[in-house]
């Protein structure tokens, strides 16, 4: 076997589907299209871990897996992904206010998310066949799925591994490796943001416990990857390189709740990877320029120059959410209009709950067009280890 190559899809809510942009691009690729699957290891976390155990269902049949993801998230109703009746929004609503004001003396804890997301699951179960990724594995055209998700009693972040016999397992301090069946409440864990989506029970061998969105802790999101054996690596990220950010001083009034909480979820989910992606590159650096070698230093794991590949957003999607706050349900609108003071501060965090096909079919077509842009790019790490050869 040659040099392996990951692929990393960290979260992001709706955003998600600017990944699955991209990926619908590169499964138009000739060469992908006659040879199959180029990502023998996949890696997700939260939207990444829905996008990831599609592409490994349908790691048979690569090229029409993804036109197949792009088909759902551009078809994606908010009713897909929660509860957006009248009656539910109205008793979250309560339950809320309930805690909040008199928790203190009739006892607290029963509010444990902004949104329900049970319908993501049925979603899920309907239209991913995760009894593939199993057949794919033996089949030879997966090697291993790793998936991210957050142990809420513990707060260690745990890796599920769905992968070969023989596949490489780790345990560090705030780290725990599983082998398991990949299952649509692992991805659904996976999914769970962080107060907005209820937390999800996963039975382990470890017992059971509830678990919320794997980019929580997923600080170095490409270390379980490389861990596996890749040694090239293509990341898809949802957010643009200095796209998002506004002027010091711009504003001074105080933030809202909704830009506070946009601002931590940009943090969560969108920091991380390319903070990860520039730490390879001064590694890659300096093992190149000899300061470091490739045995590493005694008693530590052997060092190698990696292969990467940041795939990110043209624009600023933050906007784009802007643009399409209509799209959202009245109540969930009218929610969270409540927590910011104008439709600016709430673009953020917008941009992580517009379940709708507009919204989505969009990112859809900028994932589309920005990996076109890059197509050579993408081509060269896909494939530079047979032109090498």
């Amino acid at each position: 076997m040659g040099k392996m190559l990951g692929l990393v899809m960290t979260g992001g809510g709706a955003r998600g589907a600017y990944q699955a942009g991209v990926l619908k691009r590169i499964g138009e690729i000739k060469r992908v299209q006659k040879n199959g699957n180029p990502f023998p290891i996949i890696g997700g976390a939260s939207a990444g871990a829905i996008n990831g155990s599609a592409l490994a269902a349908g790691s048979d049949d690569f090229s029409s897996v993804t036109k197949t993801l792009a088909r759902l998230w551009s078809s994606l109703r908010p009713s897909d992904v929660f509860r957006c009746d009248g009656f539910s929004q109205a008793r979250n609503s309560l339950t809320w206010i309930m805690d909040l004001s008199f928790g203190g003396i009739l006892g607290g804890g029963n509010a444990h998310s902004l949104l329900d997301a049970t319908p993501l699951r049925g979603y899920l179960s309907k239209n991913l066949p995760f009894d593939r990724i199993d057949a794919n594995i033996k089949k030879g055209y997966l090697y291993v799925l790793a998936i991210s998700a957050t142990n809420y009693a513990s707060g260690k972040s745990y890796l599920f591994l769905h992968g070969k016999k023989g596949h490489p397992m780790w345990n560090r301090s705030r780290r725990v490796t599983l082998a398991t069946k990949v299952t649509v409440e692992h991805i659904c864990a996976s999914a769970a943001i962080p107060f907005v989506f209820q937390p999800v029970r996963l039975q382990t061998a470890r017992g059971t416990a509830f678990f919320g969105d794997g980019c929580a802790r997923l600080q170095q999101p490409l270390s379980p990857i490389i861990r596996l054996g890749a040694e090239r690596i293509l990341a898809i990220g949802v957010r643009g390189d200095n796209l998002e950010h506004q002027e010091e001083g711009a504003d001074e009034r105080i933030p809202s709740l909704a830009q506070v909480m946009g601002v931590l979820f940009d943090v969560m989910f969108l920091d991380h990877l390319t903070t990860d992606i520039e730490h390879l590159e001064r590694l890659n650096q300096l093992l190149r320029d000899g300061h470091i070698t490739e045995s590493g230093m005694e008693g530590c794991e052997k060092m190698r120059p990696l292969q990467s590949l940041l795939i990110t957003p043209s624009v600023d999607l933050s906007h784009l959410a802007e643009e399409h706050r209509g799209d959202l349900p009245y109540l969930i609108q009218y929610f969270v209009n409540s927590l910011g003071r104008d439709a600016a501060s709430c673009a953020d965090l917008m941009s992580y709950l517009l379940f709708s096909s507009k919204y989505t079919s969009a990112l859809i077509d900028i994932g589309y067009n920005d990996a076109s842009e890059r197509i050579d790019e993408i081509e060269t790490v896909l494939y530079s280890d047979e032109t090498s050869n």
